[in-house]
């Protein structure tokens, strides 16, 4: 097993990061420059989105095979292959001669980047030692977030610098470099098991995890949160290179440095749900995004960048939790109840700028934040059937331990 603070797990944990920085650099790729994919395929910014939504969406259905796959021909193999496909449908996405084509290459982009964080957690719980995981998982985690910044980052610049098709030439050279390190530094599986290839045993547990509402609940509010999350920040590109803000691309690649604060507010919210209910961390985090949206109204870049900030500190703070609300939740099969978790996220977040595109189009900006304060009612509603499953728990426990006091006297 490879055990912390060794050269093994160095050279691992910073293979799988790579991937992890390879992958979510490629899916974000497109966002800061939808407003120039609007003038360069004459398409409506809905029609734009779908370069992103597509991707989403494809990684979200994808999620469901690789597991069950891996579980019969090893992890490494196909985290290996689907990178460097990846690596070269991003250099054909370059060469797009209409943009139908284009979405083609984009929607194959999401298939194969799906390979990398559907594996990955499991690769690392069979060769890690248990003193090593949680860090591995940490570091992993960490570039998820650092890869979406950073492909965010540098289509704007490159865009505003020269074209988007030089940016995405440029990020095919950063992913091709990303799929030689990873395929050098990532050791050979040593403690994969082959289990029987069984999808009617898979589908089986998917079931189970589905009708059971504690999960369902969590399932609800994790694809609401990021429907309204890839919506909002699509949009907010358009708002901001209108007038009367007409800000570069480049400046618009380096707004999701905002994510910052999701990063923040990540490691802050598994401290806050020690000492309060998960259900009301929740709820905290959609408060804070409530404050966040109203902030965004304020016709000042800076007023803006301030609410999207904590939009993101809240989202992130509520994503977390829902998240290891799933994790505590799930009574068997705990890595596939995460994975349906994580299935319902992706989803959501490829149907959220179809469903503000009309609010959009009839409300620009102030319609954006009505549409999302719809769907954060809707969660917070949710929330609240959460923590009265939480008080039905704790009562249940307090009468056991009622139960079992008496029986000792």
């Amino acid at each position: 097993m490879i055990e912390a603070r060794t050269k093994a797990f160095w050279t691992n944990t910073i293979a799988l990061s790579i991937g992890s920085l390879f992958v979510f650099a490629n899916v974000y790729f497109t966002q800061p420059i939808l407003p120039v994919l609007t003038k360069e395929f004459a398409v409506s910014p809905l029609q734009a989105s779908m370069s992103l939504s597509l991707v989403i969406f494809a990684i979200g259905i994808s999620l469901f095979f690789y597991g069950p796959i891996s579980d019969s021909i090893g992890r490494r193999g196909i985290m290996i292959v689907t990178m460097g496909l990846g690596t070269i449908v991003t250099f054909l996405a370059a060469f797009s001669f209409n943009f139908e084509f284009f979405l083609v290459m984009r929607v194959l982009q999401g298939i194969l980047l799906a390979g990398l964080p559907s594996l990955a957690l499991a690769y690392i719980g069979e060769e890690y030692s248990t003193h090593a995981l949680s860090v591995a998982i940490g570091v992993f985690i960490s570039g998820n977030t650092i890869g979406g910044m950073f492909g965010r980052i540098v289509s704007g610049i490159v865009t505003d610098l020269y074209d988007w098709q030089t940016a995405f030439l440029v990020m095919g050279v950063v992913s091709l470099v990303c799929f030689v390190l990873f395929v050098v530094l990532l050791r050979p599986s040593r403690y994969f098991e082959p289990k029987k290839f069984d999808w009617k045993e898979a589908l089986g547990v998917y079931k189970s995890h589905v009708l059971n509402r504690e999960l369902r609940l969590a399932y609800i509010v994790g694809g609401l949160h990021f429907f309204l999350f890839v919506g909002h920040f699509n949009y907010v590109t358009y708002l901001l290179t209108s007038p009367p803000y007409q800000l570069p691309t480049s400046l618009i690649g380096v707004l999701f440095l905002t994510y910052i604060a999701g990063t923040i507010s990540s490691q802050i919210a598994g401290r806050v749900s020690k000492k309060f209910s998960h259900a009301a961390c929740i709820k905290i985090g959609i408060l804070i995004m409530v404050c966040g949206l109203a902030i965004t109204l304020i016709p000042s870049v800076f007023a803006i960048i301030g609410g999207l900030l904590m939009n993101c500190f809240g989202f992130f703070f509520a994503h977390s939790t829902s998240s290891s609300w799933v994790s505590g939740r799930a009574t068997f099969s705990k890595a596939s109840a995460s994975g349906l978790y994580l299935i319902s996220y992706y989803i959501g977040g490829s149907l959220g700028p179809i469903y503000l595109d009309p609010f959009w189009n009839q409300m620009n900006w102030p319609g954006v934040v009505i549409g999302c304060y719809l769907v954060l009612a809707s969660t917070m509603y949710v929330a609240f059937q959460m923590a009265s499953i939480e008080k039905e728990i704790d009562k249940q426990e307090s009468s056991k331990r009622l139960q079992t006091s008496e029986s000792r006297t």
